[in-house]
């Protein structure tokens, strides 16, 4: 992934290659509140987590430079089924504080794991596999 993006950098004035920003995060090292966000129970106050602070840097980025998030980590079926509408042709990370975040089309999701054994069929229908 990182000779990958080294190389589409390196080639950015050759049409349509862009530099490649890359945000790296091991989702299964953090609780769903960290990663998604979560509301505090007492205040009822939002506090994105890294997933959509992540997100918000990309789309205030409005460079041409390809973003990619990658997941560096095993697959969970509980954060991985979240991220089906980002997956979708629509490219819109819904939280559960109601708000959508719609995705550039320099964005890119990114998964580098081991196995998909836990993951749904309708989330592995989603994503392009490079197997190696």
């Amino acid at each position: 992934l990182r000779t990958l993006k080294k190389a589409m950098t390196r080639l950015k004035l050759i049409p349509p290659f862009q530099k490649v920003q890359e945000f790296t995060l091991n989702p299964k090292s953090v609780t769903m509140g960290q990663l998604y966000g979560e509301s505090d129970p007492l205040t009822r106050e939002w506090t994105d987590g890294i997933l959509p602070q992540i997100v918000r840097e990309c789309i205030d980025d409005n460079t041409k430079t390809k973003k990619w998030v990658v997941f560096d980590g095993p697959v969970d079926a509980l954060w991985i089924e979240n991220l089906n509408t980002v997956l979708d042709d629509n490219k819109k990370l819904c939280l559960v504080s109601g708000e959508i975040l719609q995705l550039t089309p320099h964005m890119t999701m990114v998964f580098e794991v081991e196995d998909l054994a836990v993951a749904s069929p309708a989330t592995v229908s989603r994503c392009g596999m490079v197997y190696m």
